[in-house]
């Protein structure tokens, strides 16, 4: 049986890491896709500004890296905590 102490432990590291990811998330899309737009045009992705990419694109591409990141991190933290079967 788990611990109540190990299942906090737990939950507090499983939101941290979402909180993170989150964070990141947010920073690329409304940061690179907003923000600094005006920055980034300066450059071009096939044919594309990359300001304007990231606000099409970009935000998606990174969304779902950051599933794949999270699927990793819980992997690891439910080895850690001995949730894994």
């Amino acid at each position: 049986m788990i611990k109540k102490e190990s299942a906090k432990a737990y939950w507090k590291e499983n939101i941290r890491y979402v909180l993170i990811l989150l964070l990141i998330w947010f920073a690329v899309s409304y940061g690179a896709g907003i923000l600094f737009k005006d920055a980034l045009n300066n450059f071009k992705i096939a044919g594309f500004k990359l300001g304007f990419w990231f606000a099409q694109q970009g935000s998606m591409y990174v969304f779902v890296i950051l599933i794949f990141v999270y699927v990793r991190l819980m992997n690891k933290l439910d080895k850690k905590y001995g949730y894994d079967a």
